[in-house]
């Protein structure tokens, strides 16, 4: 029975003295790496929407904090303006059941914004809303822009004033 003990007792006491060592990292002062990071802080994204103010076409730039498709930034046509833009006076003419959009781009510089309602159930200020949006997206410009839904196409456009 003592040998038992005795067996144990130098079994905890092992244990111990390898709890006791270790993995083998010896302490160190601290290491200096340089200096902190410094610098400019990258741009942050924006997003031209072209929105409506007494009857007529405004360009309003918000604040994306990712890039963003161009159906992500067609759709948000279809949404209600911000509280802030509602108070400016800012509305928009595309109606909710627009959405969701598919975009084809063609080069050079021709888009195909596939809206999910008839096209010549727009208005005229919707469809300048839609075009205009995308020819800002487009690198190339003047993009012309072609409006289709429902088997209805409204004919290739610019946004009037981007050339």
């Amino acid at each position: 029975m003592r040998t038992g003990l005795a067996r144990r007792m130098l079994a905890a006491a092992l244990v111990s003295l390898v709890a006791a060592a270790g993995c083998g990292v010896q302490p160190s002062d601290a290491i200096r790496a340089g200096e902190p990071p410094s610098g400019p802080v990258a741009p942050t994204m924006t997003v031209t929407l072209y929105l409506v103010k007494n009857g007529r076409l405004s360009a309003v730039t918000r604040p994306g904090g990712r890039p963003m498709f161009l159906t992500d930034t067609l759709a948000l046509l279809a949404a209600e303006p911000t509280a802030r833009e509602q108070a400016h006076g800012l509305t928009t003419d595309v109606p909710p059941e627009a959405a969701p959009f598919s975009v084809t781009v063609r080069p050079p510089g021709h888009v195909v914004v596939n809206l999910s309602t008839p096209a010549d159930e727009l208005s005229t200020l919707a469809v300048k809303q839609i075009v205009c949006t995308a020819a800002a997206m487009v690198p190339e410009s003047p993009a012309q822009v072609t409006v289709v839904g429902a088997g209805q196409t409204v004919a290739p456009r610019d946004c009037p004033g981007r050339r």
